[in-house]
């Protein structure tokens, strides 16, 4: 089957990175990109960066870039996503969304959309990563007393919101599996005269800096040890991967919220 994809954000890293992926894969073609209005690379081949023009202007039209297409993928920000979500529902393509920063207001109303078109939302479409999300699960009940949880991540300069989504999907998959709920006890901030740590907790800590892809680190702290599970991304190309394997687990679902352990076939216990 012919996967036919357009790409939101077509002219930033992430979609140059997605259109590189579609030129190289045989079952992939790009059907249409989208960009804000103000981008300055409206109107010109969305491929031309690559040497090798793909016959698809750049639009901010969103009935325009969407013609043609069985699915979109969005790695751009929140309010851009909702107004795709809205498009592509009323014009019945799916949809995969690596964008993160959804309020929990905007989570429901992709859930809502959900009935009606097939979406797979994931804060990271990274293979590795949500390998690493099914390791972190199996440590955390092993290590569910006696060792102080911390999230560490790290990020490039132009990165917006923090922590970052994998981190707070880290931090999902890890209270979900000691039967806590991440929204109590969660700590984004330390300054000043803390006192001492709550045992309960899970930590968090963020850092910006320079052209770091991304990097995540979660620390099992115990008394004479401790148990450091680490994921780093080189490239956004593995993300590219991941998202056309979403692509492809889409074709031919009509409704649906998934996430990238079905897009795997990872078990969730």
């Amino acid at each position: 089957m012919q996967h036919h994809i357009a790409i939101a954000g077509a002219s930033g890293r992430m979609g140059h990175m997605l259109i590189e992926a579609i030129q190289a894969a045989d079952d992939c073609t790009l059907s249409g990109a989208l960009d804000i209005p103000a981008a300055p690379a409206l109107g010109s081949d969305a491929a031309a960066f690559t040497g090798q023009p793909a016959g698809v202007a750049i639009t901010a039209d969103l009935a325009q870039g969407l013609q043609g297409a069985h699915t979109l993928i969005d790695f751009t920000r929140p309010e851009g996503t909702m107004a795709y979500l809205a498009a592509c529902r009323a014009a019945g393509v799916n949809l995969v969304i690596g964008t993160t920063g959804f309020s929990e207001e905007q989570k429901a109303q992709i859930a809502e959309a959900a009935q009606d078109m097939a979406i797979v939302m994931a804060p990271n479409m990274s293979v590795g990563v949500n390998v690493t999300l099914k390791l972190l699960q199996m440590a955390a009940r092993a290590l569910s007393t006696g060792y102080d949880i911390e999230i560490i991540e790290a990020h490039h300069r132009h990165k917006v919101d923090a922590p970052s989504g994998t981190a707070l999907r880290m931090g999902e998959v890890i209270a979900d599996a000691i039967g806590r709920d991440l929204k109590e006890c969660a700590v984004y901030e330390r300054y000043g005269h803390t006192g001492e740590r709550d045992p309960s907790t899970i930590g968090f800590s963020t850092i910006r800096g320079g052209d770091i892809v991304g990097d995540h680190t979660v620390l099992f702290a115990g008394i004479g040890e401790r148990i450091e599970i680490t994921h780093k991304s080189s490239s956004r190309a593995t993300y590219a991967q991941g998202s056309l394997r979403a692509v492809r687990f889409l074709a031919g679902k009509r409704s649906g919220l998934y996430d990238m352990f079905d897009v795997l076939g990872l078990p969730r216990d």
